[in-house]
């Protein structure tokens, strides 16, 4: 498959491509017509933070046809080392761009993540916003499932049958690229999105930041103050530290890079 004309920069362990959200779409859309698959992951901090201390998931993300920077601290550290990584590109976002282009291509999605109920009613809202889109499927696999061999080959199984173009996968990292990897093997001409929480914020079961302060960096305030509990720990004590070593790591790279005539993209902590 042809790779996307942008350049790409090394944050940590991940290799992120400089592209739109609409480049995304259209790439996307092309390989579909050629009979070709592929998955993307949307980086953040916590995806890049896990990646670069543990090499098996870095393995598993460059398994990836496409790497974009969900968060602006991954954005910005691709700008300071000299690449122009021209936006934050979300699993969110993602949700809603990619099934209007499974809409106009004629190409069906399905939903995969969520507690009971929830991907049905995000599948009701994208065909609401995309008029003759076709849902193959929605599920909800039991939390836990992915520990037994028997309930994640059901849950793939399951996907198989319905032959969707497209797969939403909203397990969070590293689950939803671990089941990826599976489906692929059985659906090579599908496309595979790793959105995290992309499903129930498309169902609505919480409101994303406003979009200044999506713009600011700041959305991952938003997200903490909706669920403090379950995110405190996470942000404040492992991610936020992370970003402010990837930021100083990218300002080094440049440095080095202008003293060794603009050789080298790789941003270290």
């Amino acid at each position: 498959m042809p790779d996307i004309p942008q350049p790409r920069v090394r944050v940590g362990a991940v290799d992120v491509w400089s592209v739109h959200e609409s480049g995304v779409a259209d790439h996307v859309a092309e390989a579909w017509r050629r009979a070709e698959g592929g998955a993307i992951v949307t980086a953040n901090v916590d995806i890049v933070r896990a990646a670069t201390r543990r090499p098996e998931l870095a393995a598993l993300i460059a398994e990836s046809e496409l790497v974009v920077a969900d968060g602006m601290p991954v954005v910005w550290a691709g700008r300071l080392a000299g690449v122009p990584v021209p936006e934050r590109v979300t699993g969110a976002s993602l949700v809603f761009t990619l099934a209007g282009a499974a809409a106009r291509e004629g190409r069906s999605i399905y939903l995969l993540g969520g507690e009971p109920g929830v991907p049905e009613k995000a599948a009701d809202v994208l065909r609401a916003r995309y008029p003759g889109l076709r849902v193959a499927g929605t599920a909800s696999p039991p939390f836990g499932f992915d520990a037994s061999a028997d309930a994640t080959a059901a849950a793939v199984a399951e996907v198989v049958e319905a032959k969707p173009d497209l797969v939403l996968v909203g397990l969070g990292f590293p689950k939803q690229e671990r089941l990826i990897r599976l489906l692929r093997a059985e659906l090579p001409q599908a496309w595979f999105l790793g959105c995290g929480a992309g499903i129930p914020m498309a169902a609505g079961e919480f409101r994303r930041a406003s979009g200044v302060v999506q713009k600011m960096g700041a959305e991952w305030l938003h997200r903490l103050a909706l669920e403090p509990r379950r995110l405190a720990k996470r942000y404040l004590r492992d991610d936020l530290p992370f970003a402010f070593r990837l930021l100083g790591g990218a300002l080094r790279t440049r440095f080095r890079r202008s003293a060794a005539g603009g050789a080298g993209n790789r941003i270290g902590e």
